[in-house]
């Protein structure tokens, strides 16, 4: 579990830390049926979507913080040849899509998505998603991806839009349930290591003032509040690589703060599996998947098995399960 820290410190994504430079433009792919592009969403805003193959259900791809639609195209897998992108293999076999929430990053480029006042939220983000996927045609039934706090958006989208959804998977995601696994003084130190908030990244705010920034305490009382996510095939992924041995050689670096106690990598390893059981908990007959053998980063690190994950969950789907 040890790529959690993707989470703890820049961001959910492996482009978080890059420079800034203007947003990468509009194109429109030339493969039938695959569009690529900007779509107005109301209020004068129009956000960025992809989405290629066809086959019903309908993929979408949601990202964690500040990781925009590139992500999905991205592999960094070890195996020989290496695993494709979860995005080009998924395509394969059913209608995918991914976007860009404002404030995302793309290369060394701002989000594709017109900017928003941050922090945003998980509910916030479920609406824009709904929208978007409405401007660009897109009608679904849709099987959710969300990889980190891409897994509390697609949560919001699933109870607040049910009849859209039939279907998930969750990618290392952190829940409401983490918090409830740590004392607040932990959370306390968990939350600042997250990074979701503008205080904790002075210097990419200077950077690109427009990035995006999570408020988890809305987040959280908005699932709390949540209706009960109704019946659906569900595959939890979790990773396995474990914080709490590298833990101190982490803080040595700089990479964690040197106040942080040296063993609070076992209190995150503790708490994130706690809360990775409690999601597989959601639904009847979910699939949770801890041998992993990857850390945060899942999609990056081993795309074949959220691939996997995908064709589970449209194979229950198919058969009615």
């Amino acid at each position: 579990m040890a790529g959690f820290l993707a989470v703890l410190i820049p961001g959910c994504g492996s482009s978080a830390a890059a420079g800034w430079g203007a947003a990468a433009s509009t194109t429109v792919a030339a493969t039938p049926g695959s569009i690529a592009g900007t779509f107005p969403i109301g209020g004068g805003r129009s956000m960025y979507l992809e989405c290629s193959g066809s086959g019903s259900p309908t993929v979408v791809l949601v990202s964690g913080l500040r990781s925009s639609a590139a992500e999905w195209h991205t592999t960094r897998s070890q195996a020989t040849p290496p695993a494709p992108p979860v995005f080009q293999e998924v395509a394969r076999s059913n209608r995918v899509c991914a976007y860009d929430r404002p404030g995302t990053v793309v290369g060394e480029g701002a989000s594709r998505s017109d900017p928003l006042p941050q922090p945003t939220d998980a509910a916030l983000d479920a609406a824009d998603l709904r929208a978007l996927l409405a401007a660009a045609g897109e009608t679904g039934p849709f099987v959710l991806v969300g990889h980190s706090i891409g897994g509390m958006i697609v949560r919001l989208y699933a109870t607040t839009y049910p009849d859209e959804v039939v279907g998930m998977v969750l990618v290392d995601a952190p829940s409401e349930f983490l918090q409830d696994a740590e004392t607040p003084a932990q959370w306390k130190i968990q939350r600042v290591l997250m990074r979701v908030d503008a205080a904790e990244i002075p210097e990419s705010v200077a950077e690109y003032p427009d990035i995006e920034t999570f408020d988890i305490d809305a987040t959280f009382a908005a699932l709390r509040a949540a209706p009960s996510l109704r019946p659906m095939p569900l595959v939890v992924l979790s990773a396995d690589e474990l914080l709490g041995p590298s833990f101190p050689s982490m803080i040595a670096s700089g990479a964690v703060p040197a106040d942080v106690p040296p063993d609070f990598g076992y209190v995150i390893d503790a708490a994130m599996a706690q809360s990775q059981v409690r999601l597989a908990a959601l639904v009847p007959n979910a699939v949770h998947l801890t041998h992993t053998h990857s850390g945060h980063d899942i999609q990056l690190a081993q795309p074949q098995l959220v691939v996997d994950a995908v064709r589970e969950v449209v194979a229950q789907i198919n058969a009615g399960g």
